[in-house]
Parts: C-alpha cells; structure tokens; sequence
C-alpha cells in the first residue's frame, strides 16, 4: 500500500507538468473572439436565455450609447424598492417574495396565510435526519454539509428522479422551508464538535417567518427584536433573485437542461455560490474589515483609510488580490439598489446594537473606495457598492456567526434557483452546451517503451 509520504511526492513530482499542460496562450483569446465568462469584450453578458422572472438594469440606451443609471432591480417585474418598501414593519416579506418568484404574482393575506402553513409543515427535516446525517460527520464549512445533506434527501424522496412540474415544485418548496433548519444544526454540530461548545437544538416552529426561526434556531435564548427578525427577513428578500446570469443561477440552468433531478441541480448551485467570487463574496468582505480595523489607528482618519485602500489596489495588503471587497458589480454602475437598501437598514441597526462607529467606518470607506478604484483602474464606468458590502455588517450586528454568511445568501437564493428550474423546465429548452476551440497539437502515439520527456 502507498503510504501519504509517497502520494505527496508523486503529486510534487507532476504539478508542474499539470500547470503547463493547461496552460493556453492568452493572446489566442483574442485572436478567436472567445467570449470568457460569457461576456462580451465591453464586459456586457452574452444573451444566452430569456426569463421573466427578474430584470437587471446598470445601464440605459441613450442616443445609441450605453449610459450609467441608478440601479433597478425587478422580480417578476415588481421593483425592489417598492417591494420592500411594501414588506416595511413586516417579517414575511421573504415568504411573499417566494411566492411572486414561484408563481408569478405577489400573494393575497389568503394565499400568504395557506403559503406560509405550507412552508411550516415541510419545515422539519426526516425523523433522524440531524443525529444520522448532520451531527454524525459536521463539516468545517457550512456550504459543504449544506450539499451533503442536499444529495441526502435524495433517497428520502420516493419518487427523485420525477421532474413533472408538480413534483418539482414540492420538491423545491420542501428544500426551501428546510434549507435554514439544515444550516443551523449545520453549525450548531460543527461549533459543538470543533470547538467543544455545548449542543444547542430549537425545534423550528411552523407559525414564525423564515428570518424568526433562523434566528431562533441559532440563538442558546431564542428571542430577538421586532427590527432584527425584520431587517433579516430584507436580507433575505434582497438576496432571493438576481437575474439568470449570474454563476449560480446559470449553474442551475445549466444543470436542469440535462434532465438530472432537482437534488443534484441545487447542490451544484450550492457548490457555484460557496465560491468567494460569487456568495463568498460577503465573508471576504468581513475579513478585509477585520484586516483594516486592526492594522489602521484611527476609523475616523480618511487619510489612514485612504493608504490601507491603497495598498489593497497595490496588492501589498490583505490577501494581496488587488481587490477591495465589496465594491464594483458586472451590472450596476451608479449604485446597486440592494446595497443602497441595505445601507438604511444597517444604519437603523447600528443605533439600536450600538454599532454606529462601525457603521461610519464602511460609510468612509465605501466612499473613499470609489474614488480610489476609478482612479487606479483609469475606469469610464461608475464603480458602487455591492449588496456584499453592507451584508456581513448586518449579519454581525444581528449575531450570525460568519461561518453562516454564504449559507444566509442560499438561504435566500434557492428561492430564485427553484423559479429558474421551473421555467427552464416549462420551456423545454435544449441542453446547454457552449463551444470551446481546441488550440492544442494532434500527437503520434508512441509505445510506451519509446516515450521520453
């Protein structure tokens, strides 16, 4: 039996050979007009679908040119500022938005009631499912145990290979009610095997919104404030749907266009969105935060705040990406509307948990940062915050735990993945499969007693 010793030295031996096989001529990219990342070379995405479901606007045609805008975001046609100025005061807002994302219309109290009893039968996981699946193996990463636990009720399903309508609607519907019970005992078992604190399981209760029974499920007390359980229930509204091109959403295109069941296409959305480019994204912001706040003096102090920004775009700090997280969108250009959103809620948040210091420390920084990167960059299009920027403040004044942050985004997001599914799905459209040239040499089969390199 080989050993670890000699499994690493082989892996040494030929990750270099790896690395340059794969490597391709970058100029090639241009010379065959590939479209990388599916976007054309003015960044603007390639049409490679339709959908009714949500609209994405960053730019408008004036006199033949595109012209930044204010950002505006629509699902199901409705604005989102409108949306959530409608849910104010509630903390149901999300399952409203579930329901116009699903079946095309906003409920009435009628249909929100039924809807909402629906979504709290389905809530609790299988008999057994948390001691034998969740706390039998906890993952050190929440997105990770999330998937597992995805594929899981694969078998749990009698029927998981149907994708009739129907079915894949219950389906959809069952995963969305249990997506904040399986990221909960999620973590509660990873923080109770990796950091030996004490086993804290609520029972989630059919009655409470979406946003109350995350929060009650986390906490050792299970109270919380009228404006946290609301401000969460925004988050999740402002996260639920973004368009059918973004990664994780296309990943579920892409997905259902094979016919596979609706376990595997969520679990590989699941998969699209762990990564810091896309749902990762907000943690990487926290983690920048952190990084700043103990390596500059004074949170007041633009100037100080201004050369640790720069030394991000010079790729002498942080994680040395050259990146200042939380800042700049593929779309948006003059503003993100769930950033602008969100920033009214944190700054409501900031003065009932007392984080007003830390509040206007993102207010400078996101406004030093535009500056910045425009500058650096020599960039014609307006760079603004992104909902990243603001949503870890939020979640760590409403006491989320880090390790649940992207969990929060599918939380929310696997609403949008299950409307994309179905319309995909109602559409019948052929399987997605795009081109790729190959630049590579054709080469002579040698025996193997004749090879050498």
């Amino acid at each position: 039996m080989i050993d670890n010793s000699e499994i690493n030295i082989l892996i040494d031996k030929y990750v270099d050979f790896c690395g340059d096989s794969g490597r391709i001529d970058q100029t090639l990219y241009q010379k065959y007009d590939v479209k990388r990342g599916l976007r054309d070379s003015d960044g603007k995405g390639v049409l490679t679908g339709l959908t009714e479901i949500s609209d994405v606007n960053g730019f408008k045609m004036i006199d033949g040119e595109r012209t930044p805008i204010e950002g505006e975001l629509y699902f199901q046609g409705y604005n989102i500022k409108d949306l959530v100025e409608g849910f104010k005061g509630s903390c149901h807002g999300f399952e409203e938005t579930i329901f116009l994302l699903l079946f095309g219309e906003l409920p009435t109290e009628t249909q929100l009631t039924e809807f909402m009893k629906v979504l709290g039968e389905m809530r609790p996981l299988p008999d057994n499912f948390n001691r034998d699946v969740i706390m039998k193996a906890p993952s050190h990463n929440i997105m990770n145990a999330l998937e597992r636990c995805v594929l899981t009720l694969y078998t749990y399903d009698e029927d998981p290979d149907n994708i009739s309508i129907r079915h894949v609607l219950e389906q959809s519907l069952g995963l969305i009610a249990r997506f904040p019970v399986i990221a909960a005992y999620g973590y509660q078992s990873y923080k109770h095997k990796f950091h030996d604190s004490s086993l804290i399981i609520h029972r989630p209760k059919p009655e409470l919104s979406t946003a109350e029974n995350i929060l009650r499920l986390l906490r050792s007390d299970p109270k919380y404030t009228k404006l946290e359980a609301a401000v969460l229930d925004i988050c999740l509204v402002l996260h639920a749907e973004h368009g059918g091109g973004n990664n994780s959403t296309f990943t579920s295109h892409v997905i259902t266009t094979s016919g596979t069941d609706t376990y595997s296409t969520i679990a590989g959305s699941l998969g699209s969105l762990k990564g810091p480019r896309h749902g990762g994204a907000n943690l990487k912001v926290q983690q920048m935060f952190a990084d700043m706040k103990s390596t500059i003096s004074d949170w007041e102090n633009e100037k100080e705040i201004s050369n640790y920004l720069q030394g991000l775009l010079d790729k002498k700090g942080f994680d040395h990406s050259g990146l200042i997280y939380g800042m700049g969108h593929a779309i948006y250009t003059l503003s993100d509307p769930r950033a602008v959103i969100l920033k009214e809620y944190a700054r409501q948040l900031s003065e009932e948990e007392g984080f007003e210091k830390e509040f206007a420390l993102y207010d400078r920084v996101e406004r030093i940062a535009k500056k910045l990167i425009m500058k650096n960059r020599d960039m014609k299009k307006p760079v603004c915050a992104n909902v990243d920027f603001y949503s870890g403040l939020v979640y760590t004044m409403l006491r989320i735990p880090m390790e649940l942050f992207t969990p929060i985004f599918a939380i929310a997001r696997i609403a949008g993945w299950s409307a994309h599914r179905i319309e995909e799905l109602v559409n019948n459209g052929k399987i997605i499969r795009p081109a790729y040239k190959y630049v590579g040499e054709h080469k002579e089969y040698l025996p193997i007693e004749e090879r050498d390199w």
